[in-house]
């Protein structure tokens, strides 16, 4: 079996065109956000969605819950979709729910957004206190029942303590190094030390805000900084997770940011001269476009092995060991 191909987010405006082109860029599985603001029964209506593309589309996509599914889709050339929560609002103050979320098939949750939830704090507040009392009951479960702690849009401390508390692995599936490009959601040098070192991935982002030089970022700068982490951190401690919004409105890109918890606008990463979502890269706008990444990682000096790995096998391995229930 060829190494598989996993996106680790995305939050695209799915259709048929998009899992079409998802069979043709070969993708095998990608994680898929079913959540940012919404309670867990509005969530259960976002399930119930995917549920009937599942049954109308069963030629292209299917549910993966466990790390065989990515070798069946390889096997019957689909697609393997996997839940995950960029936000923990439907969990809301019921710890129980966790485990129902497990069943149901979820398998990453965000322990934040960008503010401050009860489980530990966002990146843009202004004070991150940590994890809280929620927080670590919280962390302590998702490791019980398989459901992976994911920090990508939380604060410094909030991060590093839930990998200290964590006794699984945890992951930040989608961001970028700081010292390529200061964005607040991209994550210092401590940060990814100490995920990487305790056997957490990063998922690299082609958000234009995340990119030094935002749309205009180049594969070679992008494949080069992605280089650099690989000697930093190790080449098997990454992946990808391109946060693709392919096909959004920008009245999404204000339900990411502002939700219900605000009557003004908060502009996130962008401006309010720049509010929607921004253009992509020239070198990569959907699915069809992995090969470009992975040309441009062998041009950035990576073995055959680490290419794979980078593309999705190092992803496997972590599903291999994160989604069941600790023995």
């Amino acid at each position: 079996m060829p190494a598989p191909l996993i996106d680790n987010l995305q939050y695209a405006n799915f259709s048929p065109a998009i899992f079409k082109q998802m069979r043709v860029g070969g993708v095998d599985a990608v994680h898929v956000t079913i959540a940012y603001h919404e309670t867990f029964r509005e969530m259960v209506l976002n399930l119930e969605q995917w549920n009937r593309w599942f049954e109308t589309h069963s030629d292209l996509i299917f549910k993966g819950t466990t790390a065989a599914d990515v070798a069946l889709a390889q096997q019957t050339g689909r697609t393997a979709i996997f839940f995950g929560f960029q936000n923990p609002s439907p969990i809301e103050d019921d710890i129980g729910l966790i485990e129902i979320c497990h069943q149901l098939g979820v398998r990453f949750m965000q322990l934040t957004y960008n503010n401050q939830s009860l489980l530990a704090t966002g990146c843009y507040e202004d004070e991150d206190t940590g994890l809280t009392r929620f927080g670590k009951q919280a962390v302590t479960e998702m490791n019980r029942v398989g459901l992976v702690v994911d920090m990508s849009h939380s604060a410094e401390r909030s991060t590093l303590e839930a990998i200290d508390h964590s006794t699984r692995p945890i992951a930040i599936t989608h961001a970028n190094p700081h010292w390529w490009h200061a964005a607040l959601r991209n994550k210092s040098d401590k940060v990814l030390k100490a995920l990487t070192g305790a056997g957490g991935m990063l998922g690299f982002s082609v958000y234009p805000h995340h990119l030094a030089g935002g749309p205009a970022c180049t594969l070679d700068s992008f494949c080069s900084m992605i280089a650099e982490a690989a000697g930093r951190y190790g080449a098997e401690n990454l992946g990808i997770g391109t946060d693709l919004c392919q096909d959004q409105p920008d009245s999404i890109v204000e339900w990411m940011r502002v939700g219900r918890w605000s009557k003004v606008m908060d502009y996130g990463e962008g401006s309010a001269s720049n509010a929607g979502f921004p253009p992509m890269p020239d070198w990569f706008n959907d699915n069809r476009d992995f090969g470009n990444i992975r040309q441009g990682l062998a041009s950035a000096g990576f073995a055959a092995d680490e290419v794979d790995g980078i593309m999705g096998g190092n992803w496997l391995r972590f599903y291999e060991t994160s989604f069941g229930a600790l023995k």
